[in-house]
Formats: C-alpha cells, structure tokens, sequence
C-alpha cells in the first residue's frame, strides 16, 4: 500500500526545491552578444531582460538611453502577454481545474 502522508511530504519538499531554484534564475545575470559586440543584451536566467546596450556607432548618441529602455520594455511586455497566454491555453487545457498553489504551467 502506498503511504500518501510520505508522499505528500515529498512533494511539499519538491515543491520548496523548484521555488528555491526558481528564486535563483531571477538572480543569475547573462548576457548576449551580437553585432561583434555593438548590441548587448543582459537578462536574467528566468528571461526577464534587464538591460539592452546599443553602441553609439549604430545610433544618435542623445536618443540612445531612450531607446534601450524602449526596447528593453517592449520585450518584456512581450514575453508577459507570452505567459499570460500560456496560461489561458493551459487552463483552457486542464478544463479549469485549480492548480496547486505556486504551480505554474508550462512547467
């Protein structure tokens, strides 16, 4: 017979594990390259982007502050309607039964 109470447990402690690691992509920073070089890239390793750095070659040195933040803004905002659709697909899926909480789908 299987003991649901230790099952239970272990999933609680996988549970703690994935928020744990999930906590930690948010703080590990990388970055992309491209151009040689003349634009970059940084964001974490959840994709949430945190900088755009464009080289004053490419650009009007006044207006390229502005730009990087617009760029950088307009990708997140594309990644979060990404998600917000994902998880409209994924309910629509699972027929709207509740998920457990801090579950999120896609895995």
């Amino acid at each position: 017979m299987v003991n649901f109470g230790n099952m239970m447990k272990q999933a609680q402690q996988l549970q703690k594990k994935m928020a744990e690691a999930q906590n930690k992509l948010n703080e590990i920073e990388v970055e992309g390259t491209s151009g040689g070089g003349l634009v970059k890239v940084t964001a974490t390793a959840k994709g949430e982007f945190k900088r755009i750095s464009i080289d004053n070659s490419l650009i009007k040195t006044e207006d390229k502050e502005i730009l990087e933040d617009l760029i950088t803004a307009a990708i997140n905002d594309a990644k979060h309607k990404g998600e917000t659709a994902a998880q409209e697909e994924m309910k629509s899926l699972t027929g709207g039964l509740p998920l457990p909480p801090g579950m999120k789908l896609p895995f």
